[in-house]
């Protein structure tokens, strides 16, 4: 089997814990996941199943979309509701300074990651040192937020449920704390459902009760996506007969070896096929020496 299936990740699971039960059910090591939920998190998790798993960095780079819920007035040192509650302090914002203040960081900004993350530093990870109550140096990287929408807000319970469409390497309780900071009360994450991963959709997740159900009946190509349906977007390229032992090979190969040569821009990436039309991979274009070479190979 390979492809990409779109897992309901549960609250309580880790995303290893998801990847270990996938394992068990579907009989097979090559399997990884496409970026971290945490634990108390729930929501989108796409993970990829034999010579997909070669797909995992790309998805992981995918735009995000999350659904959350921020809690003014306290701060933890988790930065969510399971941690220790590090101070508390009167919400005096009022509602239009709150959507202000949350619209704010609507663009590219400066995020220190927290010390609860998997993130290495000398080798350790973030969240050992910080169960040990170490905290070390951080630098800060630069996150991309797309928008915050404002879904509900709470006053009497000083909540605030928003979506955020982010990029890469966003810690969404790391945003609400920053969020809590700037209103001057402090903010901690109650709750997160990540809502989409690129083009893959909560609504079109599988819990791993149901994939297990779908192995039992025979059914589990179902839920598969091949592995070419997530590159749809690149364009798709065909080798000429005479040239497919280069592209079986790994080897670059000229635009002008193609059925139909067609100079792309420096730097894009295409799907190639051989002339059965059999998926070989992703290749890059190179304009100035009018080849294109390998990136990634599914053979």
């Amino acid at each position: 089997m390979n492809g990409i299936i779109n897992i309901y990740k549960e609250k309580g699971y880790t995303s290893h814990d998801v990847v270990a039960k996938m394992r068990g059910i579907l009989k097979m090591k090559k399997i990884g996941h496409t970026g971290t939920l945490d634990p108390d998190a729930e929501g989108v998790l796409p993970v990829c199943i034999g010579k997909a798993t070669k797909l995992v960095d790309l998805i992981t780079d995918k735009d995000k979309t999350y659904e959350a819920v921020l809690k003014l007035g306290i701060t933890t040192d988790t930065q969510d509701i399971t941690g220790t509650v590090l101070k508390t302090k009167e919400v005096t914002a009022t509602p239009p300074e709150i959507e202000a203040g949350i619209k704010g960081f609507i663009g590219e900004y400066m995020q220190l990651p927290p010390m609860y993350s998997a993130i290495k530093v000398n080798g350790k990870r973030l969240y050992e040192l910080a169960r040990q109550g170490k905290e070390v140096e951080r630098k800060r990287r630069k996150v991309s937020i797309h928008d915050i929408r404002i879904l509900e807000m709470n006053e009497e319970a000083h909540e605030v449920t928003m979506a955020v469409d982010c990029g890469k390497g966003t810690y969404i309780r790391t945003l609400l704390h920053d969020i809590g900071e700037t209103l001057g009360c402090g903010g901690t994450m109650k709750s997160l459902t990540r809502t989409a991963v690129g083009s893959f959709k909560l609504e079109d997740a599988y819990p791993l009760a149901e994939i297990e159900e779908l192995v039992q009946n025979g059914r589990i190509e179902t839920a598969i996506l091949p592995t070419e349906d997530i590159l749809s977007n690149y364009l798709k390229v065909t080798v000429a007969k005479e040239y497919n032992k280069l592209i079986y090979n790994g080897n670059a190969f000229y635009n002008n070896q193609l059925t139909e040569p067609v100079r792309r821009q420096s730097g894009e990436w295409v799907r190639v096929y051989d002339s059965d039309d059999h998926f070989i991979g992703i290749y890059q274009y190179d304009f100035d020496k009018a080849y294109y070479r390998p990136v990634k190979m599914f053979l």
